[in-house]
């Protein structure tokens, strides 16, 4: 499988997936027709203007994109795209759409026999085990929480480290991540915005400006670093 999991598509002072063009490119290569998946956004934007926002960026790299939604049925839309690109919004909607629209399954296929996906924020959630540790709230409700398991871990996108002096009373993203491992088994790695994960050829390494925290049941958290390989 070819993965590349990104925490956000925009960090800050940078334009829309601007810090990873160079990425896209080398990671996408000959796969030149990529179908967006816009179906996290929740609102404000409809699909095919979340469409055109990524087909932009994607068209000046040199590839053409097509929205899922604009295809009959699922099987179409795999069946023209030669890799995947999956935008942020929410995890829960993003995966309920999935599920409805037969895209999880088809999707799912294409990815195992070696179509590249790549995916920022909720489109990262949906790469690991499950969707548990999203930051998003359930506006809908999914028929499971059981995501795409492409990688064999959850992932907590947006990844932030506890502020020296805030006031804020609510808890840490580590603290919440240490609430999950009450209940669950399954390692969490803390993606920071600016990093991503890439899969290829079997090998999983951490890339980007930054650290990423890797939480395990039972053991304490650690980091690792960008350019070094991630085998949990």
């Amino acid at each position: 499988m070819k993965i590349l999991a990104a925490s956000t598509s925009t960090i800050y002072g940078q334009e829309y997936l601007a810090y990873l063009e160079d990425a896209i490119v080398d990671f996408f290569g000959n796969a030149r027709q990529i179908l967006f998946v816009p179906f996290a956004r929740p609102g404000g934007i409809s699909y095919e203007d979340y469409t055109a926002k990524a087909a932009a960026v994607f068209a000046r790299l040199g590839f053409s994109m097509r929205g899922g939604h604009a295809f009959a049925n699922a099987e179409d839309g795999v069946a023209w795209a030669d890799g995947f690109f999956t935008g942020g919004g929410n995890t829960f909607l993003l995966l309920k759409t999935l599920y409805d629209t037969g895209y999880f399954t088809a999707i799912d296929a294409a990815v195992r026999n070696g179509k590249p996906y790549m995916g920022t924020s909720a489109g990262t959630n949906v790469t690991g085990l499950t969707i548990g540790t999203t930051n998003d709230m359930p506006i809908v409700y999914p028929p499971s929480f059981n995501a795409f398991g492409w990688l064999p871990f959850n992932i907590n996108p947006h990844y932030l480290d506890p502020l020296t002096g805030s006031t804020h009373m609510g808890e840490t993203r580590e603290e919440r991540i240490h609430e999950f491992h009450v209940q669950n088994t399954q390692p969490v790695v803390g993606l920071r915005e600016g990093s991503w994960l890439m899969l290829q050829n079997d090998v999983l390494q951490l890339h980007g400006i930054h650290t990423a925290r890797v939480f395990q049941q039972n053991k304490l958290p650690e980091e690792k670093s960008p350019g070094k390989g991630l085998d949990l």
